[in-house]
């Protein structure tokens, strides 16, 4: 196997921990010795051994003299729960580190390759860093702007519509796009809406997908008045701690403890404020105000279209006036992906 198979083989590994390492980044990594992988690790949740430390115990035999495929530089720092990685490496003296990404952490960024090189273990760094790039979109903007990584989630008509003019708008699309949609929720740490479709729609935002059994996601939901009916599903299921309030204003009756309720100024202070508290991932559902408010001020990240092949004519649409004047202001996305789920056209991208 060449050296970009291994790097690829870390990064099938890291995925595996998709929607259950937050905040921590996917890291997979892959132990080899003679052209032969002797051991296999990935990181699986927060406070649990990293892929590296994993590795090392999954091998066959002797890891001295080996060279180690990581997607993410090991780390160096002792603010965590679990020990250092780069320190290990070095005791059990592994040969060579083969790098995808360095880690935008500032206690890590760099120190970790520093530490190895001193060491004597030969290093190299961006072997497939586009691929590593792309799988830790999350944790690396997260790191970079000390701010949640925003997923903005639209299910419309071929008209841009997200509902009728009377509101009614369950369902646009078919039964196999709504359960893929449950596959995002799995893969993001928050679910965020607005008090109008919490009033309108009173949703659940949890995950119901056969056969899950992972953590259900925080509930943000966002108020201007922090006027918010005390009697929906979020404030009183079996997730009620796991619903938080971001209001502008002052709640005069709060459906929840205190400690699950925050003010805000702004979009970009809610998602700093979400950094704060450890919420890197949020799936925007909640309507057009929330969307257009969002791309005004620049900060979707991804999106993620689910377009039926219908009509209304008339309606609510997914967006409002961006206030775009020309083509060379329009909003495009890069890295494209798409599919056909059931009736159903499925489109994600970067923005």
């Amino acid at each position: 196997m060449s050296a970009q198979e291994f790097m690829q083989r870390a990064m099938q590994l890291a995925r595996k921990g998709h929607g259950t390492t937050w905040p921590n980044p996917m890291v997979g990594a892959v132990l080899v010795k003679n052209n032969t992988i002797i051991g296999e690790g990935y990181h699986l949740r927060s406070g649990e051994n990293h892929a590296e430390i994993n590795a090392i115990e999954d091998a066959t035999e002797s890891v001295e003299g080996s060279t180690l495929f990581v997607n993410l530089e090991p780390c160096c720092h002792l603010n965590k729960k679990t020990p250092p990685c780069a320190q290990r490496l070095i005791k059990e003296k592994i040969k060579e580190v083969f790098i995808a990404n360095l880690d935008p952490n500032p206690e890590v960024s760099g120190n970790g390759v520093k530490l190895l090189e001193e060491a004597g273990i030969k290093v190299e760094t961006g072997l497939l860093a586009q691929e590593g790039e792309k799988l830790n979109e999350v944790f690396f903007l997260a790191q970079r702007e000390k701010r949640a990584f925003v997923h903005l989630k639209l299910a419309t008509t071929l008209d841009g519509m997200i509902a009728l003019p009377t509101g009614e708008s369950q369902w646009i699309t078919g039964d196999k796009a709504r359960t893929h949609a449950h596959t995002l929720r799995a893969k993001s740490q928050g679910i965020l809406v607005g008090a109008g479709t919490l009033r309108a729609d009173d949703p659940a935002l949890t995950i119901r997908l056969k056969d899950y059994e992972g953590e259900q996601p925080w509930r943000i939901v966002l108020t201007k008045s922090g006027n918010l009916p005390k009697d929906k599903k979020i404030f009183q299921d079996n997730w009620k701690e796991k619903t938080l309030i971001f209001s502008e204003s002052p709640l005069a009756s709060s459906p929840l403890p205190s400690h699950q309720v925050h003010q805000f100024s702004g979009l970009r202070d809610l998602l700093k404020k979400l950094f704060e508290l450890k919420i890197i991932s949020v799936l925007v559902e909640g309507g057009s105000q929330i969307a257009t408010a969002l791309f005004q001020e620049k900060l979707v990240d991804r999106v993620s279209l689910y377009q039926n092949p219908s009509f209304f004519g008339a309606g609510i649409p997914g967006l409002q006036d961006l206030g775009i004047q020309s083509l060379n202001e329009r909003i495009l996305l890069k890295n494209i992906e798409s599919e056909w789920i059931g009736h159903d056209h499925y489109i994600t991208g970067r923005v």
